[in-house]
Parts: structure tokens; C-alpha cells; sequence
């Protein structure tokens, strides 16, 4: 997808928890840069993310799209939730809807809502996706190895990975695909479209 495409999200001024993303993704993202020993122009070139928008992104400026998150992680090797750790975790967790971090397209259309808590790297992720009527979200390839686990639980849903042949999913329906390929997600249906889905990272992430 091409970074015009993605535009960037702006998020009003950090005042309490729910509107700190910016400031956890430029914390993130700042110390795995300059971990794996990346400059900017160096991320810029491996990520297809532009040097001004990264710069912006580790000031807490403006924060990305859900597209152009993924290309950032994919560049670093990491999984995408590494991008918004923003505290350890233990024991039993409760995740209420109201303080859920949700990212979504520049449009609105499509969102998506981590069900895990953000606490260290992971092999396995869990969103809650919404898809507006008609609206088909395109996700550039994950990392090697990635693969998606994806359930309907609303609406009726096209999936099309790669090359192959588009798959339709009816409410109920489940599709599990080899990820490091493009792919895309068409919501059919006259009506918003939720799909659950589970992303799994080989071990060798993160």
C-alpha cells in the first residue's frame, strides 16, 4: 500500500491513559531503532515509511495507520504488538472495552482493537477487526512465517492472500493463511463486519 494512501492519524494531547499511544509508540519505536543500530534513513529505507513521518512518529507528533505500523514491525523483526508495549503484565487481567487502544484506517472504515494486553513480546496476538459496509482493507506481507487465524463472527467477509483465489466467509466461518504475502480483507455485506482474528509469529520473532 502506498504511504499516501496510509495518511497519518493525528491524537489530541496525551492527558490521560487512553490517549498516551502516541507516546508509546514513539518510546517503542525509538528504543528498538536504536537497539537493532537503525538510523532513521536506515528504517526509512528497509520499512518503505518515510524519514520524516518515523521522525514524527518517535516525537509523539502523530501516530500511523494500522498499514504503515505493520511495515515499521515487519522492518524490525518484531511482532506488531511490540510496538505498543506500555506495561508488564501477571496474573488475571481484566480488559475493559472503554480503555481499549484501538488503531484504525485514515477513513474509519476498518479498525482494529488488540484483545491482549500489551506487556512484553509475543508469539501470539488476538484482535477484534471491523470492517465498514463494503470497505475491502488492504495489509501488506507480515514478516516470514507469519500466519492468520480468522473467524467471522459478523457480517459476510472475502478473503483474498497472494495470488490465490479469494475465499468466502460467511458468519461462523473460519480461514487460517500463510501471511507474509499481501492480502485483503472485503466486507460483502450491507452491514459492519467483525471478524476475530489470532496472529502467530514464528519463534524466531521477537
Amino acid at each position: 500500500m502506498a504511504e499516501s494512501r496510509a495518511a497519518v492519524i493525528d491524537f489530541p494531547e496525551p492527558s490521560d491513559p487512553l490517549n498516551e499511544l502516541p507516546l508509546v509508540l514513539g518510546r517503542n519505536l525509538r528504543r528498538l531503532r536504536t537497539r537493532q543500530g537503525h538510523s532513521l534513513e536506515r528504517l526509512a529505507k528497509l520499512s518503505g515509511v518515510s524519514r520524516a513521518m518515523l521522525s514524527q512518529i518517535e516525537t509523539a507528533k502523530s501516530a500511523p495507520t494500522i498499514n504503515l505500523l505493520w511495515k515499521i514491525a515487519t522492518a524490525l523483526g518484531v511482532p506488531f504488538a511490540t510496538l505498543l508495549d506500555s506495561q508488564k503484565t501477571h496474573g488475571t487481567i481484566v480488559l475493559r472495552q472503554e480503555n481499549a487502544k484501538v488503531l484504525g484506517s485514515q477513513d474509519g472504515k476498518f479498525t482494529s482493537r488488540a484483545l491482549f494486553p500489551f506487556g512484553g513480546e509475543r508469539r501470539v496476538e488476538f484482535y477484534e477487526l471491523r470492517l465498514a459496509p463494503g470497505h475491502a482493507e488492504n495489509a501488506d506481507a507480515h514478516a516470514p512465517g507469519t500466519v492468520e487465524n480468522i473467524i467471522v463472527a459478523k457480517g459476510r467477509v472475502e478473503i483474498r492472500t497472494g495470488q490465490e483465489s479469494a475465499s468466502l466467509l460467511e458468519a461462523g466461518d473460519a480461514i487460517i493463511f500463510e501471511a507474509d504475502v499481501p492480502h485483503v480483507y472485503r466486507n460483502l455485506s450491507d452491514q459492519e463486519a467483525v471478524i476475530y482474528l489470532v496472529m502467530t509469529y514464528i519463534e524466531t520473532i521477537g
